[in-house]
């Protein structure tokens, strides 16, 4: 085999940098770190590069470990070319064939040591299972057995390094990339810690060593001096005889998964791995992950809440109308331009009865007045109308029965009490029928009780709150007057409705010489207030949208601020082998976990306060549309503006933000 670098070794090298150049900028003018480093590390060195600060040795080490790139010159990593490997791929790479320990232990704070360790493997597609068997294992293996659930926080240092050595192995890389190991040790820690990685390099593995202390270099096979970022000695060296601590065998750990195994990455295993850890995230900061979805919670109960006494309305109103029935025509006094203007009579209601398809003509005169029965007083609408008026409004007879035409034409005193006014005037619910009342200081026989068709057993519905009397006691002894409020028409099949109305106005007109009147054709009614009803519950939607929209700002700004504070995080994770997809998806998974929890509590706020909200006597009614849409709307919310911050959490430069405070 030719043998490229004239090194006299034909064997594919572990690394290969020729002429590497790597320039910083520093304001217009750029500072050059590395000046042409030449470089062969074959499989299975123990390689040290020593160097005082600003060496080099540190940028070395980045780019060596596809932290970082050079600004010139050619790397090989076990003979591939890593000039033309995406960002991607060059994070796929270090997942599979690189484990760092660093000086600092880079330890993420609110994992447990176990899940620590098995940090790489999550970025590589090894199933949890077989990711925790294999972490505890490696931590097993290192006399951590029984710190595995443990976070750093609760390890001491030497035992975070103990850790940051298991996740170094986590995925089976060929080369240890160690920083600066024993710089944060005392000297029994750090002659424990060498022993550990001369036992990896036995075991075969690659092993580069930065460090500044010659003592640490001595145990290396091969020392490298970086000056002024320049090789000025790469020599071999007597190791130092430190006695080795025993350390269980790579072959005993359980497996890795194949090359195949670890290409069936699903979408389903990276979204469960980024939920488990967005949850991690999120509960390490509880109290502003609330303060965070806050805004979700109040524009989910908003968009809830709002909608569902829309609703209520809606129905309410809907009801209320289709009782009237379509084929209903209503008129009133009063000119289109005038509502005070005009009068109706007992002579307009007959000159229209004989009509073709009227079925029923109700002429109706209504009032305020004061009932009392005993020392109970109760003021409600008196409605003076004909004994038509239970078959055109399809009513229905709780007690007694309606007054007839007997009782029109003698003018008889007799009542018949709606349910509300019925519940106010006899609370024990007694039978009415045969007892006096009085109205308006005007005794009246109670002949029966009425109530809505479906019945009303407590009084609620609006129409329930009346009391009837024939239209001739009320104008003899009520009203004192003839003047109709308003006359119904019922007409037999809702096809006809058009046709009678203009019957009406033509014999109205001819009668009257005037059209001092207006007919409400009750079809165009409901369609108008069904449109009403449509604006109303946008516009209470929309309160709700606007509340949910400032919330979704609010979930941008903590996510950036986020991003802000875990950087050094980010660049770990970088480290470990996540992908640009994997920290944007993380982040992503966050806002929108964030978004979801606040919808499910704010879903059960709304309701809460639906249960309670009225508007008048219209009663809240939460359906399932609004419920979907919240949980959309918050989805919608935590998917755009969580965008934003993950997508800058994805774009960190790996050192930047490794070397982050």
């Amino acid at each position: 085999m030719e043998d490229p670098d004239g090194l006299g070794r034909g064997k594919t090298p572990a690394i290969l940098l020729r002429g590497i150049v790597k320039d910083y900028e520093t304001g217009d003018v750029p500072t050059r770190v590395l000046n042409g480093i030449d470089l062969r590390i074959d499989q299975g060195e123990f390689v040290a590069i020593v160097g005082p600060s600003g060496s080099g040795k540190t940028t070395l080490m980045n780019i060596l470990g596809l932290m970082d790139s050079p600004t010139a010159g050619s790397f090989e990593l076990q003979g591939r070319d890593v000039s033309s490997l995406s960002a991607d791929q060059r994070a796929e790479a270090r997942g599979k064939t690189f484990g760092f320990i660093f000086q600092r232990y880079n330890l993420l704070a609110n994992e447990t040591a176990v899940e620590n360790v098995g940090l790489p493997g999550a970025y590589i597609g090894m199933p949890s299972a077989q990711r925790k068997e294999r972490a505890v294992s490696l931590l097993e293996g290192l006399g951590l057995g029984h710190r595995i659930a443990n976070k750093p926080p609760q390890l001491s240092g030497g035992e975070q390094q103990r850790v940051a050595v298991a996740r170094a192995l986590m995925n089976g890389g060929e080369i240890i990339l160690a920083d600066e190991p024993t710089g944060a040790l005392d000297t029994a820690r750090g002659q424990e810690l060498m022993a550990r990685i001369r036992k990896l390099h036995r075991q075969g593995l690659t092993v580069i060593l930065i460090t500044h202390d010659p003592g640490v270099a001595a145990q290396a096979d091969r020392m490298i001096r970086i000056v002024d970022g320049e090789i000025i000695i790469d020599e071999a060296t007597e190791r130092s005889a430190v006695p080795d601590e025993a350390l269980q065998e790579a072959d005993s750990l359980p497996a890795l998964p194949s090359l195949a195994e670890r290409g069936r990455i699903t979408l389903l295993a990276d979204a469960a791995e980024a939920f488990r850890m967005a949850l991690h995230a999120l509960q390490a900061n509880s109290f502003r992950t609330f303060l965070t979805m806050l805004g979700i919670i109040i524009g989910v109960a908003s968009v809830v809440a709002m909608l569902a006494i829309g609703e209520g309305s809606r129905r309410d109103m809907q009801q209320w109308m289709s009782r009237m029935g379509t084929n209903v025509l209503r008129i009133e006094p009063g000119a289109k331009m005038s509502y005070n203007s005009g009068t109706l009579t007992l002579q307009d209601a007959r000159a229209i009865a004989d009509i073709s398809h009227v079925q029923e003509i109700v002429p109706r005169v209504f009032s305020a007045c004061t009932l009392r029965y005993r020392d109970r007083i109760y003021a409600c609408t008196v409605l003076a109308t004909t004994p038509s008026f239970i078959r055109a409004e399809k009513r229905v007879m709780v007690r007694g029965g309606f007054f007839d035409e007997r009782d029109e034409e003698a003018k008889a005193p007799v009542v018949v009490l709606g349910m509300k006014a019925y519940l106010e005037l006899f609370p024990d619910r007694s039978d009415p029928v045969g007892k006096r009342i009085l109205i308006d200081g005007a005794p009246f026989l109670v002949v029966g009780v009425i109530t809505v068709s479906g019945g009303s057993a407590d009084g609620r519905d609006r129409e329930d709150d009346i009391a009837l009397i024939p239209l001739s006691t009320g104008e003899a002894r009520i009203f004192r007057s003839v003047r109709i409020n308003q006359i119904s028409v019922t007409v037999d099949d809702y096809v006809n409705v058009e046709a009678v109305q203009d019957e009406i106005r033509s014999r109205l007109n001819r009668l009257r010489q005037q059209e001092d009147f207006r007919i409400f054709n009750q079809a165009a009614m409901i369609e108008t207030n069904r449109n009403t009803q449509s604006a109303y519950r946008f516009l209470l939607g929309a309160v709700g949208v606007v509340s949910l929209l400032v919330g979704g700002i609010g979930v941008m700004n903590i996510m950036l601020v986020n991003v802000v504070e875990r950087t050094r995080e980010i660049g770990v994770r970088m480290a470990c082998g996540a992908r640009s997809r994997d920290i944007q998806f993380q982040f992503l998974t966050e806002a929108v976990l964030v978004c979801l929890l606040g919808g499910v509590i704010g879903v059960l706020l709304g309701m809460l306060v639906s249960e309670f909200g009225t508007i008048g006597q219209s009663k809240a009614v939460v359906t399932l549309a609004p419920v979907v849409l919240s949980f959309a709307a918050a989805f919608v919310t935590g998917v755009l503006f969580g965008f934003w911050p993950a997508r800058k959490a994805s774009q960190l430069d790996p050192v930047v933000a490794l070397s982050s405070e």
